[in-house]
């Protein structure tokens, strides 16, 4: 593979990320879910349950498939015929969006919806698996980490600058009179009907569909090998046991993959029902969400840049454990706020000022408790990945970091499964949460007993 980077490629592949992100952003955490919980289901709690069965269905479509499918493709050799049929899925599922009706009105129902997230929940991991794969086609050896980089940064800038789309041109329209914002929402559109919230479904496909032309034009796809279909899974599945037997032995790395499957799905079920606990616990609806969205999007950049610094002061293994110990507190005081009450207490929900959003002390709270969560999430992952790097000899990276992506995606469909059985038990949003708790104690547990991971040693040769 050769290592010169061809701009157009690295731009198209990074775009295609930019553009496939916002359905986490906008669908999934803050404006769709929480306005089909809302709105649809009718009650937060069964909502959130529903929601989970369907993350849950997904995970496990995931866990069953995406390993062996992953191996069967490096067999094949090119990603493009398949990745072309998975984009063309998302942007049929999430365009159909636009069809769901609040309760009492025909239209696509409640089972199309948690169908639909399990679907896409594997069809946006299969997009990640291809598309991951061409990145160093794209971008040659040398461009993976500047390449890299800008798909994440176009997929924040992408999700923010649509947040504030949505939030100027459909949902402040008539809740304020500011000379920018327009007397009434662009389109027509009408919020009884939730047509602000189900416009992102159409805004999201279309933007993917047109951000992926791109990647298919520039972007090299790899060379064609002469497998037939069957010996590639079987080989796949050859593959996959000697990426296991290989490193067999290794048994500090291995525990730090144990450990990070477990902390992970903590910290994915924080993102995925984050928004949804936010919109019912707080009574927030469209407009609030959209500058929750808006708010906590731009604290993950934060996270982002606070990681490696807190890498370099004490060492990836100290600092994940100590982001983890810091998202076991917040997301512990989290669950003692509502609208007429901080941290377990009994509080005031008069208005301080006149404002369209966040005017009370609870919802002050609840903004900065959320903004601490964006931040310690996004560093968590962030050191996740660098710690691997510490732990294994570097010429054994490829097989772990294998094994890396697995650990990512054997069990994401255990935190939707506990948050469900605990949502539903326990009765109410807050008891969803609490296994999530768990997830990140027990991980961070089995983080106590990883060795290595320190800060690096300067060299004799660096200057002061």
């Amino acid at each position: 593979m050769s290592d010169t980077a061809s701009p157009r490629a690295t731009r198209a592949w990074a775009l295609a990320q930019a553009v496939r992100d916002p359905y986490v952003i906008l669908i999934t955490i803050y404006i769709f879910m929480p306005w089909f919980v809302r709105a649809v289901v009718g009650d937060p709690v069964q909502g959130q349950a529903l929601v989970a069965q369907g993350g849950k269905w997904g995970g496990w479509a995931v866990m069953l498939s995406m390993p062996l499918l992953g191996a069967t493709i490096d067999r094949l050799g090119p990603r493009k015929p398949l990745l072309a049929p998975v984009v063309l899925a998302m942007v049929v599922i999430t365009t159909s969006l636009w069809w769901v009706m609040p309760a009492g009105h025909a239209g696509l129902g409640v089972m199309w919806v948690i169908g639909a997230g399990a679907v896409m929940t594997w069809l946006f991991s299969a997009h990640e698996m291809l598309h991951n794969a061409l990145l160093v086609p794209a971008a040659g050896h040398a461009g993976v980490a500047q390449a890299s980089g800008l798909g994440l940064a176009g997929g924040n800038a992408m999700s923010v600058g649509l947040l504030l789309f949505v939030l100027l041109a459909f949902a402040l329209p008539g809740s304020v009179d500011w000379a920018f914002v327009p007397a009434t929402p662009l389109l027509g559109l009408d919020p009884a009907l939730g047509e602000p919230a189900r416009i992102t479904g159409p805004i999201v496909g279309a933007l993917m569909l047109v951000g992926s032309i791109p990647l298919f034009r520039s972007v090299p796809d790899m060379p064609r090998t002469r497998a037939r279909l069957g010996a590639a899974l079987a080989g796949g599945a050859n593959d996959l046991w000697r990426l296991v037997r290989d490193v067999r032995g290794n048994a500090n790395p291995l525990l730090y993959l144990l450990a990070r499957m477990i902390f992970t799905d903590g910290l994915t079920a924080i993102l995925l029902f984050g928004g949804i606990y936010a919109a019912g616990t707080m009574g927030w609806g469209t407009l609030q969400m959209l500058g929750y969205g808006i708010v906590l999007s731009c604290a993950a950049v934060v996270g982002g840049l606070l990681a490696p610094r807190l890498d370099g002061w004490l060492g990836p293994r100290l600092a994940l454990m100590l982001e983890l110990l810091l998202l076991i507190v917040l997301q512990s005081l989290v669950l003692g706020m509502g609208q007429d009450r901080i941290l377990f207490q009994p509080a005031a929900a008069t208005p301080m000022w006149d404002a369209p959003m966040f005017t009370t002390l609870p919802e002050l709270v609840f903004l900065g408790l959320g903004c601490g969560l964006a931040i310690t999430v996004t560093a968590a992952y962030a050191s996740s990945r660098t710690l691997l790097t510490r732990l294994v000899p570097p010429d054994r990276l490829g097989a772990f970091f294998g094994l890396y992506a697995l650990s990512g995606t054997a069990t994401m469909w255990l935190g939707p499964l506990l948050v469900e059985q605990a949502t539903r038990i326990g009765g109410s949003q807050a008891a969803g949460f609490v296994p999530v708790i768990g997830l990140l104690a027990v991980g961070l547990a089995l983080l106590l007993f990883v060795r290595g991971g320190g800060k690096l040693q300067p060299s004799i040769f660096s200057r002061a």
